[in-house]
């Protein structure tokens, strides 16, 4: 396995200076940009993300373990998502532009960025272990995700994150680095 140090200092001596500068102000400024869940659960197993109108059909299970927190049932397509990462502890502030909003809830592993060397990444929206994992969900400002879409320095800081605070590593590259 490549060493995670080295592949990391790569990539970011790949960007320009005010890509490094933004991503590491953004990074160590993280309660500003990032809510993380507050614990590691699996809401709905076998649960990836439906196409079409009126996306889900809930289990009653599901619609009474969320009830009995006061969190609605969302049958849009990240519905089951944003619902697992509520249901794990974690806070969506509001949206500056449409404060009746709250940030976007992000999948970390969202296929893109795959690790050097590998086929390719955890795409978790369609993978029933994953869609509804709480330790790959975060609630994301606009500008870190415009970061995590965008770099891959970024978005493996982030899964770096999710594995020192919940040793999540479905690409198994942090669990195995030298």
């Amino acid at each position: 396995m490549t060493n995670f140090k080295a592949v990391m200092e790569g990539k970011l001596g790949e960007l320009s200076d005010v890509e490094r500068r933004i991503i590491m102000l953004v990074f160590d400024n993280m309660k500003h940009f990032i809510r993380w869940p507050e614990r590691m659960l699996l809401l709905w197993p076998g649960c990836a993300r439906a196409k079409g109108k009126n996306y889900f059909k809930y289990p009653e299970s599901i619609k009474s373990k969320l009830k009995d927190t006061g969190i609605r049932i969302d049958r849009r397509s990240n519905g089951p998502a944003v619902m697992a990462f509520s249901y794990a502890g974690g806070e969506r502030p509001p949206k500056r532009s449409t404060p009746s909003q709250g940030w976007n809830i992000h999948h970390i592993y969202d296929g893109k960025h795959p690790w050097p060397g590998s086929s390719g990444t955890l795409h978790s929206v369609k993978d029933g272990k994953h869609f509804t994992r709480s330790a790959g969900l975060v609630a994301i400002h606009p500008i870190a995700e415009a970061l995590a879409e965008e770099y891959f320095y970024f978005s493996w800081l982030l899964r770096r994150e999710s594995y020192v605070r919940f040793s999540y590593d479905p690409d198994k590259v942090l669990s195995a680095r030298s």
